[in-house]
């Protein structure tokens, strides 16, 4: 089985035809739904949030079979993920792709379990200390992406269990937990 650094790839990754978009629908089905999947696992294996559409990427090119995907193909896997909400783009050139391997809700429920976990419910702690802070290290929040984060918080502050607060400058941004 072929790896990626430490990540195991699966076995059509070696097929070259997968690195084609291929015109019988039921065949490009499968091959969208496996690309989904791989996409979504490596992210989150290598705790990758964003992907450039025109920049490298390990996934979209074999150098053992001398095969890359082309934009198209690139597009149309990113795109499937955006329509199931596992991902968005980030602007409307479609050039860059926030991926979603939590959804947004899962995000704030692992904020939840975090809070909770480390006994944290009637806590202050910074945006960037849930980020990078002591109690993240090891966690899926340790470096999560400042974007997906923001966003879990505000629906958790939606929820009644936190409250946002601004600094003076993004690095100040506040939460108060009263879970």
């Amino acid at each position: 089985m072929q790896k990626l650094g430490d990540f195991k790839l699966p076995p059509f990754f070696n097929y070259p035809p997968y690195f084609t978009l291929q015109p019988v629908r039921d065949i490009r089905e499968k091959q969208v739904q496996l690309w989904k999947e791989l996409i979504l696992e490596f992210c989150r294996f290598q705790k990758i949030f964003v992907i450039g559409l025109e920049e490298e990427f390990p996934l979209f090119s074999n150098p053992a079979i001398e095969r890359s995907l082309n934009h198209e193909a690139r597009e149309a896997f990113l795109s499937a993920l955006v329509s199931e909400g596992r991902a968005e783009w980030l602007d409307k050139g479609h050039r860059k792709c926030l991926i979603l391997w939590h959804r947004i809700q899962e995000w704030a429920e692992i904020i939840l379990n975090f809070v909770k976990d480390n006994g944290l419910e009637d806590s202050v702690m910074t945006v960037e200390e849930i980020r990078t802070g002591t109690e993240s290290r090891g966690t899926e929040l340790q470096d999560i992406d400042r974007t997906i984060l923001v966003r879990a918080l505000k629906i958790l502050e939606q929820k009644g269990k936190l409250a946002l607060f601004k600094g003076s400058s993004a690095d100040d941004e506040g939460v108060k937990f009263s879970i």
